[in-house]
């Protein structure tokens, strides 16, 4: 038999049209939430204090009523406490498994009663609490806003990705760039036959020319002013994917970089959001569901958390002793001017600021699942640690997309404080509620927790020794899915950095014409000419620079992508060329080409403010062969 609670339903003579819930009017811990429940509820349930009907209902003791809260349902039924409140909101459509537990298992009525009784005898002391925690408690959290600005802001995130790619795709993987998708696609056709459009998808299959290339690259950038201006957000999105992932395929070793993941990661959970109109307004649309809206925020989490934890799992000691910061400002790939001044501040600055960000990396990402207010503390950490890192060197669009993510934590309440009369005016309005029909409610819990479940396999691996795996990660079930959806760069682990480089080698190209005297070709941004100083490029990437930075501290071997280039150089390739500051060899390419290492430093402040000279290097070995005009060399 269903529990029956003691005493939770005396008869009234008087019965309300609607339940009516009635409230302590004199307590500010009921009207703060009694407000909250209005908006939730609508017209399903009337709200009074007791002061003002309590004589409407002589059968109920106004020592009950002063007690503990009551609700007079459509019958007469009178409930109290717990009972009241959970009635309530299964009369509102809302948590009705509650209602149901509470009558079926007394265990769980029990345990309902004693916290209400617990918060009912400390209501001054939680109102402190909830102010501290949510703020406003009255105001029902919502994010339509935060959607709009989260979609505009991801848009503009998409046009420069798109539009940085689109001056130097050509160079990079063009018919006569460095690695040309024409004979890569060749290749995996050889290589792995009909299985080549799921192992390598995109839509360069379809043609694999420059055109092609320009179309998707230009074609992304348009997409991207669309979503920006809120047109068909949904489909919009879609197209941003498919677009970003069929050139991040094909794109080789330029572009493999985390913040591209990163970014056809986000994308595809920015499609749960929706708004699934054709013009987005903010007036007119439901709020987005709350399962799209943590799915992100779970990989703000997983980006935050884990950039501190390989740190510390690495091994490496630099993170460790907290000394990290004097090797980083010198040693990151593309520093900025302001990293020389910060490599020269005292030892205990950079101990300090490590600090800092070990404490924004792996404790406060878990305030992301905390209350409103602690929620937006971890945002605006997150924001802060961003806007210092692009303040000292150039991560392109890294910083702003991580910002973007940030969004997600600030509810509309924050965005209204903010916003002149006039927007206001344009998006407030008679907002629909959210309606989510049962299949894509379903299909978007499925697709939840499958997207959680399957992040935690990378991420343990990524932070984990192999041999202390659990048994569902090491799992040929879990194995396979993974590798399956391995080509679509859509579950991804993250973490910059974990081995700290404390060196700072740089690959110098050189073109002679009679194998004696050399002549250096200059690159745009990374370091080179040491009295050139150090530039900010983001939130543009220039993808060749960046991958110049691993090429020296890897092997010759494994960077062939390099000689290839410097093939290209010797045929005199225009799209290759660009990516080059100066050309040594305006009249002829030249007949010999090499690669040379050299160790780079920070110049001190005495020698910089002797000569004018930002770094000091020394020539360290060749790099790998002399390459001979006309002699076949290593191409991709």
């Amino acid at each position: 038999m269903p529990f029956v609670p003691e005493k939770p339903a005396n008869q009234t003579s008087v019965r309300p049209s609607t339940p009516l819930f009635i409230f302590d009017g004199d307590c500010g811990f009921c009207r703060m939430w009694v407000t909250r429940w209005q908006r939730r509820t609508g017209n399903r349930i009337d709200f009074a204090p007791y002061q003002l009907v309590a004589s409407d209902y002589p059968e109920v003791p106004r020592e009950r009523f002063q007690a503990a809260a009551q609700l007079v349902d459509t019958d007469g039924r009178v409930f109290s406490g717990a009972a009241a409140v959970l009635r309530a909101l299964s009369h509102a459509g809302r948590r009705r498994w509650l209602w149901s537990l509470y009558s079926r298992l007394a265990l769980f009525a029990w345990f309902s009663e004693w916290v209400y009784r617990l918060v009912a005898g400390h209501r001054r002391g939680l109102t402190a609490l909830t102010r501290f925690f949510w703020g406003d408690a009255s105001i029902e959290p919502s994010y339509v806003l935060t959607r709009w600005l989260f979609h505009r802001l991801l848009g503009v995130v998409y046009l420069i990705a798109f539009l940085s790619l689109a001056v130097q795709t050509k160079g990079l993987v063009g018919e006569e760039g460095i690695a040309p998708v024409g004979e890569f696609l060749k290749r995996v056709t050889a290589s792995v036959g009909t299985e080549r459009y799921w192992q390598v998808p995109t839509l360069c299959w379809i043609d694999p020319s420059d055109a092609s290339l320009m179309w998707q690259c230009y074609g992304g950038a348009v997409l991207a002013g669309v979503l920006i201006l809120g047109v068909a957000p949904v489909p919009i999105l879609v197209a941003l994917w498919a677009l970003f992932f069929s050139l991040s395929t094909v794109g080789d070793v330029f572009l493999w970089f985390q913040w591209d993941t990163l970014l056809l990661e986000t994308g595809l959970l920015a499609i749960f959001l929706g708004p699934f109109r054709l013009w987005s307004r903010p007036s007119r649309e439901p709020s987005p569901s709350f399962l799209a809206i943590w799915l992100i925020r779970w990989l703000l989490f997983r980006l935050m958390f884990l950039s501190g934890v390989v740190k510390l799992a690495s091994g490496d000691t630099t993170w460790r002793d907290l000394t990290a910061l004097t090797y980083h400002y010198e040693t990151q790939p593309l520093p900025t001017w302001t990293a020389w001044y910060m490599h020269h501040l005292p030892l205990w600055f950079h101990e300090a600021s490590l600090s800092i960000t070990f404490f924004i990396e792996l404790l406060i990402p878990f305030f992301i699942f905390l209350p409103r207010n602690l929620r937006q503390f971890a945002g605006f950490c997150f924001v802060f640690l961003m806007v210092m890192i692009g303040a000292t060197g150039n991560y392109n669009f890294f910083n702003l997309l991580t910002v973007v993510l940030c969004v997600m934590l600030f509810d509309d309440a924050f965005w209204r404080r903010r916003v002149s009369r006039r927007w206001l005016i344009w998006i407030d309005g008679p907002r629909p509620r959210p309606r989510w029909p049962m299949v894509r409610t379903s299909a978007l819990a499925i697709v939840g927790v499958c997207i959680v479940g399957l992040s935690l396999v990378p991420a343990i691996r990524r932070c984990v020794p192999s041999d202390r795996w659990p048994g569902w990660v090491r799992a040929k079930t879990t194995q396979s899915v993974l590798q399956t959806l391995v080509p679509f760069k859509s579950i991804n682990a993250y973490g910059l950095f974990a081995d700290l480089t404390t060196e700072r080698p740089e690959i110098v190209i050189e073109g002679s014409q009679d194998g004696r005297e050399w002549s250096e070709y200059e690159f745009h941004w990374k370091p080179g000419d040491v009295n050139v100083r150090p530039k900010f490029v983001q939130p543009h990437q220039p993808r060749v620079d960046w991958q110049m930075w691993f090429a020296a501290l890897g092997s010759p071997q494994r960077n062939q992508w390099l000689f290839a280039m410097m093939r290209r150089i010797q045929e005199g390739s225009p799209e290759v060329l660009a990516f080059f500051a100066r050309n040594p060899f305006p009249e002829a390419p030249p007949r010999y080409i090499r690669a040379v290492l050299y160790m780079y430093h920070f110049s001190s402040p005495e020698v910089k403010g002797s000569t004018g000279a930002w770094w000091r290097r020394e020539r360290l070995r060749s790099y790998g062969p002399v390459l001979t005009a006309g002699v076949p060399g290593t191409n991709r």
